[in-house]
This record gives structure tokens, C-alpha cells and sequence, in this order.
């Protein structure tokens, strides 16, 4: 799904029939009060945005978006743009910005890009929401256990840790291999990186809590 946003009816009008052309399908509103309003349907998606809006502009809108978890690529266009006002927009993610008029098939082909960024985003979270279901289903000593096997820990020394048996240790290890769908300690030691990763907890903490 492709999104625009722009304030004059031409410019608008030109840019969903120029996106229709490439088969895609595409929404477009005058305003941002009105794209807030609209319900998006959970496919990849990407966001054409004007510059020079009324009100609240494309650059300020773009920051209100990522304040309140909207993740979309967006392509600016403007006719009166500046190089330090591109460079904000890239900084702050914006994937292309393009100046009025710009070429048909130089916006096709961000908005291609956008939209596959947008569907390895979606896929990204979509694993790690997974991950993260596997971990909220061990109990806290499993939790406990996975934490120090990821730190290298024998189950004996893990035993001694946590104040009971090897053989106890044992078993909670090979109910944390199941619920975390792990291969081997080498996936599983993955898959506790990467859930340190999505939460920034230093890794001399309890990373996987």
C-alpha cells in the first residue's frame, strides 16, 4: 500500500495515477489530520509526503510519526526544498528526497525500494514478537538457567549458582531447548543476542529477563 499526502489536488492527483500505473495499490489525502484518521491495514506500505504542508510540515510530521510507533519509509517530494532540509529528512530516516518535478520512474523506483524495506521490517518483528512469546513462556528458573547457559556455564556450574542439582539443572535446560525452539546451544545463544539487541541491555545484566 502506497500513502500520499499532499496539499494540492494536481500534485496528488498526478501521484496516485502515476503509482496506479505500476499496479500498486494507493491511498491519498490532503492533509495529515486525515491519513491519521484512516485505518492501515498491516501490509508493507510506504508514505510519498509533501514538504510544504498546512499547519504541521512533511519534516515535523515525519517526528510525530516515529513518536508514536508509526514505522513507515517515507519519500519526501517538494518543490522547495534545501539541502539542509534534505539532510534533516535523511537523518531522521526519510529514505528519498525529491524535488518538484521530479522524474515517474525515479519515484516508482523508491517507492519499490520503500516498500520492500517495509516488508523486511515487518518480517523482522514479526520474528522477533515470536522470540519473544518463546521467553515469556519459561518459568522463572528456566529463565534463570537460560541466562547462565548463554554465559557459558556447565550445568554443574550452573548448579552451584542457583543452589540445587545437576540433574535438576539438567532438566530445566532441555525444557528451555524446547520452548525456545532452539537447534543447539549455538542457536540458542543467538537467540538470546538478539533478544539483548531489541531491548539495549548491557551484557552484564540478566539479558534475556
Amino acid at each position: 500500500m502506497v500513502f500520499v499526502i499532499d496539499d494540492d489536488p494536481l500534485v496528488r492527483e498526478s501521484i496516485v495515477d502515476l503509482v496506479g500505473s505500476a499496479h500498486l495499490p494507493v491511498l491519498a489525502f490532503g492533509s495529515t489530520a486525515e491519513f491519521m484518521a484512516c485505518a492501515r491495514p498491516p501490509v508493507p506500505a510506504c508514505l510519498i509526503l509533501d514538504v510544504e504542508l498546512p499547519g504541521l510540515n512533511g519534516i515535523d510530521f515525519q517526528s510525530e510519526l516515529r513518536s508514536t510507533g508509526v514505522e513507515l519509509p517515507i519519500v519526501f517530494v517538494t518543490g522547495h526544498g534545501d539541502i539542509p532540509m534534505s539532510v534533516k529528512a535523511m537523518k531522521a530516516g526519510a529514505l528519498e528526497f525529491l524535488t518538484k518535478p521530479f522524474r515517474g520512474p525515479d519515484l516508482i523506483q523508491v517507492v519499490m525500494q520503500a516498500l520492500e524495506k517495509d516488508r523486511d521490517s515487518i518480517q523482522r518483528r514479526s520474528a522477533m514478537l515470536d522470540l519473544r512469546t518463546r521467553l515469556e513462556s519459561l518459568t522463572p528458573r528456566e529463565r534463570q538457567v537460560l541466562t547462565l547457559v548463554v554465559r557459558g556455564l556447565l550445568n554443574k556450574q550452573i548448579a552451584g549458582e542457583l543452589g540445587t542439582t545437576e540433574l535438576t539443572v539438567k532438566a530445566h535446560r532441555g525444557k528451555v531447548m524446547r520452548k525456545m525452539r532452539a537447534a543447539s546451544l549455538a542457536d540458542l545463544v543467538r537467540m538470546a543476542e538478539r533478544l539483548q539487541e531489541s531491548t539495549g541491555e548491557s551484557s552484564s545484566s540478566t539479558k534475556v529477563q
